[in-house]
């Protein structure tokens, strides 16, 4: 099996494609969206508003946590999640920077 050979492409590049990363699955995308929904941390059970077995659900908060976009901490028992806004406004403004380049082109190609 071939290796990802990330270290050929530029940081930037690296960087986008691991915010796309958090995209790629639609349970990610849900796990976000609630965050944003409830404008707060979550400690209780996300399994009844996402419909996903908890374990399944567990290791889409890790990848969360681990590209950065959430953050948690341990209360008592639990662990709390929310968005993480520093990281979350700069994979936005890195993402725009990627997607805005088409206004940059003249659309005269094909």
């Amino acid at each position: 099996m071939g290796l990802a050979k990330t270290e050929i492409f530029t940081e930037e590049q690296n960087q986008i494609a691991i915010y796309a990363k958090a995209f790629s699955h639609p349970a990610r995308v849900a796990i976000l969206q609630h965050l944003f929904k409830i404008n707060m941390c979550i400690c209780g059970d996300l399994v009844g508003v996402i419909g996903l077995a908890q374990p399944t659900i567990s290791q889409h908060l890790k990848e969360l946590k681990l590209l950065g976009l959430i953050k948690g901490s341990v209360e008592g028992t639990s662990v709390c999640y929310c968005i993480h806004p520093e990281n979350w406004t700069k994979m936005k403004t890195v993402m725009n920077q990627f997607l805005d380049q088409d206004l940059e082109i003249d659309n005269g190609c094909c």
